[in-house]
């Protein structure tokens, strides 16, 4: 959480520092005008900067993910931007329409800062200048839709499908924004570093939603795959599904996830791969349970020899450190990062020593039977609570269980709100913040 919360604020701060630095001296706060002005100039700016840097990390590039320590993180910074951007667009207009009110028209308001001398024909600023009135329009056609879009998007009880498909439309917004922007932004600005700042943004955002709406953003990190052993768990509502891959799948590390799509129709959604990986039978696992409309189906929609087209992988919750002992915490689904990492240290034994920590909804025998077969087998001690049976882990129970907790690295995979918890308590009592991990599953 640190890396995003330190380029979250780094992303508001860092444009406002620059603006300031090319409009300050311009501030006359006793003209009314002016004050208008400059909030709208300051709205506008931060809100395309904002906007441009939520559309690029949209496009699922590995270079942040790496930086941000994972493809959950960035988006989490996804959705925090997508807010942020959403007050700024609202702040924009509400200066407009107070103003307004103030007997200021549009066109004053959006009047240059600077007295310029007339502009010289055949210029690139005559041209901006020309389009003003076209770009004006452009803000409302992009302004309405985004905040019907946005606020959609943090509806959760929006179908999964419909918020992936309707989503990709903020690309096509986007670009109605950006070229409002550009053209209406003081042309003197472009040659400051604050100008300089969202032409660059501007144009990774038109990329990246170029991409967007040719849907080519993942498109080669997609592999084919035919659906092979399925099995059910219906006692806790899971079903584990095996894939088989074809050879454009270069293999994952344990902990990461991958985009599957097992019906075109709904599309693609996240799921964490619960195998290690094999090149000699290139097959992964997935393990799903029915928490979701699309979710409570798959255990009737997977059928042996169905294709799925599976994109990834993606994620850095990959157990890499050099710890002498690790504390995994798992809650409900969170158990599949913890699978494929004991799958993969029973192919690779390591000296490293494990704890699991796993709270389970209810006993089902199958279930407690494969995963004390797969702890043993990995040299992984198991500790199972089963909740029905008001059994609960806590962080006072694993500083209990785990004496020398505050020389391990703690993995954690579950409710957020329960992993808020552990973390809180433990860095509180002596563990290194960095020591803790805990993948944020959550992709909106």
């Amino acid at each position: 959480m640190k890396n995003i919360k330190i380029a979250f604020w780094g992303i508001l701060l860092g444009p406002s520092l620059l603006w300031l630095f090319s409009f300050s001296g311009l501030a006359d706060w006793s003209d009314t005008l002016v004050t208008f002005k400059l909030l709208l100039r300051f709205s506008g700016v931060l809100a395309i900067v904002v906007m441009s840097v939520t559309i690029i990390l949209a496009t699922r590039s590995t270079w942040l993910e790496q930086r941000l320590n994972g493809l959950d993180k960035a988006y989490r910074l996804h959705k925090w931007l997508g807010i942020s951007a959403l007050i700024l667009m609202l702040a924009h207009w509400l200066t407009l329409r107070v103003a307004g009110r103030m007997g200021m028209t549009e066109e004053k308001v959006g009047e240059s800062l600077l007295a310029t001398a007339e502009i010289p024909a055949g210029t690139i600023e005559t041209l901006f200048s020309g389009l003003h009135d076209v770009a004006g329009t452009m803000a409302n056609f992009a302004f309405y839709p985004s905040i019907f879009l946005v606020t959609a998007a943090l509806i959760k009880w929006v179908p999964y499908k419909y918020f992936a498909s309707t989503h990709t439309l903020l690309a096509a917004t986007y670009l109605l924004a950006a070229f409002h922007s550009v053209v209406l932004m003081d042309f003197w600005a472009w040659q400051h570093p604050v100008g300089i700042a969202v032409a660059v943004l501007s144009l990774g955002g038109v990329v990246s939603a170029v991409l967007a709406l040719t849907r080519q953003i993942g498109r080669r990190n997609r592999t084919s795959g035919v659906i092979g052993f399925v099995r059910p768990f219906p006692d806790i509502r899971a079903i584990s599904s095996h894939i088989k891959l074809d050879r454009r799948w270069k293999g994952h590390k344990a902990g990461q996830f991958a985009f599957v799509t097992f019906d075109r129709k709904e599309g693609k959604h996240p799921f964490t791969i619960a195998s290690a990986w094999d090149p000699s039978i290139r097959n992964i696992m997935i393990v799903t349970r029915g928490l979701g409309d699309y979710t409570e189906l798959l255990p009737e929609s997977l059928k042996e020899g169905g294709q799925a087209l599976v994109e990834g992988p993606y994620g850095c919750f990959t157990f890499d450190d050099d710890k002498p002992r690790q504390i995994w915490v798992a809650g409900g689904i969170g158990i599949t990062p913890f699978i494929a990492r004991m799958k993969q240290r029973e192919m690779t034994p390591s000296d490293q020593e494990i704890d699991l920590f796993y709270a389970i909804p209810n006993i089902q025998a199958e279930v407690v039977e494969l995963l004390i077969k797969d702890a043993k087998a990995a040299n992984v001690n198991l500790h199972l609570f089963v909740a029905d049976q008001g059994e609960r882990i806590s962080p006072q129970l694993l500083r209990h269980e785990v004496p020398d907790w505050k020389s391990a690295s703690v993995w954690f995979c579950g409710p957020g709100p329960f992993g808020k918890a552990i973390r809180s308590d433990l860095v509180s009592n002596g563990l290194p913040a960095g020591d803790f991990h805990q993948e944020l599953f959550n992709m909106r």
